[in-house]
């Protein structure tokens, strides 16, 4: 899960950035403009994967806590 929410931050991060820098929204001109049904998936996707890597902020990372065990 936290593999698959950092693919989605970053694909967000990449859109983001082409909006900012280019105007060009990537995620509407693949799926057919900003209210089209597909891209409002993926936005809403990218939204909720950005929510969940939040929570890695706050996670104990044990591999590095066990790792001299």
């Amino acid at each position: 899960m936290d593999t698959t929410a950092l693919i989605l931050a970053i694909v967000g991060c990449l859109n983001w950035g082409l909006v900012g820098i280019f105007k060009f929204d990537l995620v509407a001109w693949i799926f057919g403009g900003q209210t089209a049904g597909f891209s409002r998936v993926i936005y809403t996707l990218v939204a909720l994967a950005g929510l969940w890597c939040i929570t890695l902020l706050f996670r104990r990372n044990d591999r590095t806590e066990h790792s001299g065990t």
